[in-house]
This record gives structure tokens, C-alpha cells and sequence, in this order.
């Protein structure tokens, strides 16, 4: 037996390094394209930091920069907001139809993204409101939240409800154990939640595309409409920079997961 395990090593080391380069070596050829002289993304024909300074002078990509910047904040904040309390409600209220409500939750997740935009469309159409920045939050928000919902819930699960009892007891309101008590206790789900939001939100194409208003495309959008005419250097630098911040947030995130670990077991 441990002969044959000992020659499976090399297989399955084989098989992570394909499987990692399958993954990151396209993000390798983007970030290496982008700094390189020729427009043609063929070969490698020198250093340059030259589109880099192209892309921050194009006005329409610096627009659809900060509408991303506003609709991922925004959409973000508030699917971490009623997505907490949506998940402290259930935990801590019994009412009828609550496993009903929850399973309802899991529909934006589980539909093709391309139904659920037509479903908001539809639904903006029929109530007459004109697509903007608002339908545009409106709509991250809600395939974002559901997220932000099971992360916290999963947390939840092991919370121990005598914590919350024993502040009552010693005459803590609601939202001060709520606040004190219940919050810094699910905050390593709430900031994982606020991870997925974002990332969702940030990657969006098809939703935003039926939602999105003629003063509000976002980045994904307007990098779609920039590779059908041929992948250039402005796309490959201004994705180089996209990757770069989510790696940013996630390494943040990760860190102050780990320092509230840290906190809990001491």
C-alpha cells in the first residue's frame, strides 16, 4: 500500500501544476501583455508603461471606472446590511414559511444570470422606472445578497444563544447585544459575505447589460464592447489593474479574518 501511495505523489503533483497553470497562466499573459511596446498581442517586442498612461486619458473607460466604482461600493454596503439582518432574523425568529423564505433565497443563485436579468428588466419595464445607476444597484443587489445570507448563516449555526442571554440578563437592550455581543461574533461571515458581493457585483455582465442606463455602464460592460473590436493593450493594462485590487481586497480580507481568529481563541 504504501508503495502505491507513494507512486500516486507524482501524479497528483503533476496534476495541481496543470491544474493552477490552466488557471493563472491566462492572467500571466494578460498582465505580461500589458506592458508590452507592440499593440498586437502576438509577441512580447519590449517593456512599455505606455498604455497604462493611454488608458487613464480615456475619458469614457475613466467613466465606467468610477460608475463600477459607485455601483460596487453601494451594492456591496447594502447587500452586507440586509443581508445580516436578514440572516440574524431567521436565526432568531420562528415564524411560518421560514424554510420557505430561505430556500427562496437560493433562486438568484441558482438560475442562468441571463434569466435573471430579463426577469429585473421585466420587472423595471412593468413598473415604468427608466434604467440608471439606481436600477443598476438595485439589480447587483439582488444576486449579491443571497450571498452574504448563507455566509453569515454558516456562522450563525455555531453561535451559542446563551452568550446573547446572559447580556439580556445583565439588562443590555437589542442593539446593544446585537451590537456588542452578536456582531463581532459572525463578523468573519459578514466580511466573507462582503467578499463574494463584491466579486460578484465587480464581474458582472449579463445582469448589468439589461439593466444598466446610457450614463451608467460599468467596466465589465465597456471592456466587452473594447474586445469585439480586438483585445488591445488599454484592455490588458486596465485588467492588469482590476486583478491587482481584487488580489489587494482579498489579501486585506484574509488578514483581518486572521486577526479575528487570532482574538477569538485567546
Amino acid at each position: 500500500m504504501k508503495k502505491k501511495k507513494s507512486g500516486l505523489r507524482p501524479l497528483a503533483l503533476c496534476y495541481a501544476c496543470l491544474f493552477y497553470l490552466f488557471l493563472y497562466l491566462p492572467i500571466a499573459v494578460v498582465v505580461a501583455f500589458s506592458f508590452n511596446q507592440s499593440e498586437l498581442n502576438v509577441t512580447f517586442q519590449g517593456f512599455t508603461l505606455e498604455w497604462y498612461g493611454r488608458m487613464f486619458e480615456n475619458v469614457q473607460l475613466m467613466q465606467s471606472f468610477f460608475n463600477t466604482l459607485i455601483v460596487v461600493a453601494l451594492s456591496t454596503l447594502l447587500s452586507v446590511i440586509l443581508g445580516t439582518l436578514c440572516a440574524v432574523g431567521m436565526y432568531r425568529y420562528k415564524f411560518k414559511g421560514r424554510e420557505t423564505v430561505s430556500n427562496l433565497l437560493y433562486i438568484p443563485i441558482v438560475i442562468p444570470e441571463i434569466v435573471l436579468g430579463i426577469a429585473v428588466l421585466a420587472f423595471f419595464t412593468m413598473v415604468k422606472v427608466q434604467m440608471s445607476m439606481v436600477t443598476l444597484i438595485i439589480s447587483h443587489v439582488t444576486f449579491s445578497m443571497p450571498f452574504v445570507v448563507i455566509t453569515v448563516r454558516s456562522r450563525l449555526a455555531g453561535f451559542d444563544p446563551s452568550v446573547e442571554e446572559a447580556a439580556r440578563d445583565l439588562g443590555a437592550n437589542d442593539w446593544r447585544i446585537f451590537k456588542r455581543v452578536t456582531l463581532p461574533m459572525i463578523l468573519p461571515g459578514v466580511l466573507s459575505g462582503a467578499m463574494l458581493a463584491l466579486t460578484m457585483s465587480l464581474d458582472d455582465v449579463v445582469v448589468s447589460f439589461f439593466t444598466t442606463g446610457p450614463d451608467s455602464m460599468t467596466l465589465p460592460i465597456r471592456i466587452l464592447g473594447m474586445v469585439r473590436k480586438g483585445v488591445s493593450p488599454d484592455v490588458n493594462a486596465l485588467s492588469t489593474l482590476m486583478i491587482l485590487g481584487t488580489v489587494v481586497l482579498m489579501l486585506a480580507a484574509t488578514f483581518f479574518e486572521m486577526r479575528m481568529e487570532k482574538k477569538e481563541e485567546a
